[in-house]
């Protein structure tokens, strides 16, 4: 009887340690994500579509010297913090002069002092840029670097509205902000 009780009692142990879930506490750099219609999924009417969706993380500055210390000038950036940054095209699309398909690309960049080579790569679901290879490219656009008005505490990204179908995105961080036109 002794037996039964002390291996029952174990089982439920076991049973109740196997449930117990782990979350891992918040990033430091949190997920945000840009549409073009600006504010699409707050705003959608019945029957409205999005051009362009951008999921990205946001680090902060914290008083650091950004580009050209803490991102070197000449190296690949994931365009953010954390995961690779996303770009979903819903339909054909122009980017930065380039014709690029309908789909979903990681966004990364080569940051310089007066302009930024903005990359698409067909390589999803990466941590960063350790594992960016070049051969994955979709398209390479560059990009001149205008300073900020103000120092931009987190990175962000935001699409300017040109015409129902053409926007800027401007990417922006510290005192650098990046311009890219899009179309559809």
């Amino acid at each position: 009887m002794k037996k039964i009780f002390f291996l029952s009692l174990t089982l439920l142990v076991i049973a109740f340690a196997a449930q117990a879930q782990k979350f891992r506490p918040l990033d430091k750099s949190p997920r945000d994500i840009a549409y073009f219609p600006d504010h699409f999924a707050h705003d959608r009417k019945d029957g409205e579509k999005a051009l362009v969706k951008v999921s990205y993380s946001r680090p902060f500055l914290k008083g650091r010297e950004v580009f050209g210390k803490l991102e070197p000038y000449g190296k690949v950036w994931r365009t953010g913090a954390d995961e690779a940054t996303e770009v979903k095209f819903y339909q054909d699309a122009t980017f930065g002069g380039k014709k690029v398909k309908a789909g979903t690309y990681s966004l990364f960049s080569i940051p310089g002092e007066k302009e930024w080579t903005v990359i698409l790569s067909s390589d999803l679901d990466y941590w960063g840029a350790y594992k960016y290879k070049e051969g994955s490219d979709v398209l390479r656009v560059t990009a001149p670097v205008k300073k900020a008005e103000a120092p931009i505490e987190n990175f962000s990204i935001v699409f300017e509205k040109v015409s129902d179908t053409s926007a800027k995105m401007f990417m922006g961080w510290a005192d650098a902000v990046v311009e890219v036109p899009v179309s559809f």
